[in-house]
């Protein structure tokens, strides 16, 4: 498992970019980056909503009310322009910080 400060720094970033990839609701985001961390980041709900809940107040996403195939209703997220502009700006910044750990961590410095 990752450290829960490394986890809520990227959470942003992450829900931003899975929404960039078109609408979903609370549950399949869990699952999805749960899936592309190979189980290493396991959210909760206590933790994703609160963080949806702001980014839709800061005009980053906004939500839909929609039915599921078994009937039950579900809250859909979709990113807005603001969000967008978000997004490239995180990615900037999360690319810089990685670039700069790629370095610092090739072989001859390690």
């Amino acid at each position: 498992m990752l450290a829960k400060e490394l986890v809520a720094a990227s959470t942003e970033p992450m829900i931003l970019s899975l929404l960039s990839r078109g609408e979903s609701y609370g549950y399949a985001l869990i699952q999805e980056v749960k899936q592309l961390s190979g189980d290493k980041i396991e959210w909760t709900d206590g933790m994703l909503y609160p963080v949806l809940h702001r980014m839709e107040r800061e005009g980053w996403i906004e939500s839909r009310w929609g039915q599921a195939e078994n009937g039950r209703k579900r809250k859909y997220y979709a990113l807005k322009k603001d969000g967008k502009k978000a997004l490239k700006e995180q990615r900037e910044q999360w690319t810089t910080v990685t670039g700069v750990l790629k370095q610092l961590w090739r072989e001859e410095y390690v």
